[in-house]
């Protein structure tokens, strides 16, 4: 056979496919893989009798995750593919080891370990892995463009161009997509169907970061994702010194009761949060030796704290010193060592 195909039935009735090209026919059992699962492309090897891949794929209701690992090649989705198959979607790749190139839309990109990528089942793509390269490692979150509830020529912006998923809400996202793919076996029909939404939420989310926009919070979302888009939104508008529950429940589109009853979930004030986590950037830059020359009052008026006084009493009462003091305390740790 040209591959092998095992179908794999967990206990809670939940039906994985697992598919690994065999030793024979490598390249056109790829090829129709990957048109099952992904979409029609154009693949070419530069070394097809050493090439060797396997596709893992789990379904999430609307969303479909692939754990794919693959050798050196060269995959071209043409205005012709399109034309006669375009499943309508986007596609989110997270490398996890290797990287590769991508180009869609005038954008030309490599991705490597910590970044992943979106691009569009309805546009031209060239992607390659060459020769000199190590196995390319990826998992790949697809779902229907109309399920975002963002504007497509705002995520047009983000086709083909690198997103770090090492800290924030990429991290967030990169880690959950981690565990679904590795924890697929232990899942029921109604835990994939909660997981579709969060997939859903987690990927508005993370693309709302990198446009600055702020997609409408879904009522079926569950309270962590909730959750999630609002703090996302907080740790972008620190500056702001009007960010507070009426900016975010407007920006938000919800009632500030409904806001608070969230953060509540939580243990968390919304008033709170944001001013740990702008005590917390203020610690971070009276620590940095490069911002030693600007003055205390400058730092706290860039993460929001209108009021010097205000600040240092809220710097004291959280870290147990005044800011010239844990500054002047750092800076002698810093000589020290």
């Amino acid at each position: 056979t040209a591959y092998q195909s095992t179908n794999i039935t967990t206990q809670s009735s939940v039906v994985y496919t697992e598919i690994m090209t065999g030793p024979r026919d490598r390249a056109e059992a790829w090829a129709e893989v990957t048109a099952r699962a992904l979409m029609t492309t154009t693949i070419q090897y530069p070394e097809p009798a050493t090439f060797n891949a396997r596709l893992r794929a789990m379904q999430l209701g609307a969303a479909q995750v692939s754990a794919m690992s693959y050798r050196s090649l060269a995959c071209r989705r043409t205005h012709t593919h399109i034309r006669r198959s375009d499943p309508e979607q986007y596609v989110i790749a997270l490398v996890r080891s290797g990287c590769q190139t991508i180009e869609q839309a005038r954008t030309q990109s490599r991705i490597e370990t910590g970044q992943m990528i979106l691009y569009d089942s309805s546009y031209p793509y060239d992607a390659n892995v060459g020769v000199d390269r190590a196995d390319a490692t990826l998992l790949h979150l697809q779902f229907p463009k109309k399920l975002l509830p963002l504007r497509e020529d705002k995520v047009a912006r983000l086709l083909a161009v690198p997103l770090p998923v090492t800290s924030g809400i990429g991290r967030v996202f990169a880690q959950f997509l981690t565990t679904v793919t590795d924890e697929h076996a232990a899942t029921t029909p109604r835990d994939t169907a909660r997981l579709n939404t969060i997939a859903l939420d987690l990927t508005a989310a993370v693309l709302a970061h990198h446009l600055d926009d702020t997609p409408a919070l879904p009522s079926s979302a569950s309270p962590q994702v909730l959750f999630l888009h609002l703090t996302s939104f907080i740790n972008q508008h620190l500056r702001h010194p009007d960010l507070g529950p009426a900016m975010i429940a407007a920006a938000h589109h919800i009632s500030p009761r409904h806001l608070h009853r969230i953060f509540q979930r939580h243990n968390a004030t919304v008033s709170a949060y944001i001013k740990q986590r702008r005590l917390n950037r203020c610690q971070r830059d009276l620590a940095d030796p490069a911002l030693r020359h600007v003055a205390i009052h400058t730092i706290a008026g860039r993460w929001g704290f209108t009021s010097p006084a205000d600040f240092s009493r809220a710097f004291r009462a959280a870290t147990g010193m005044p800011p010239s003091r844990y500054r002047a305390t750092v800076d002698r740790g810093v000589a020290a060592d």
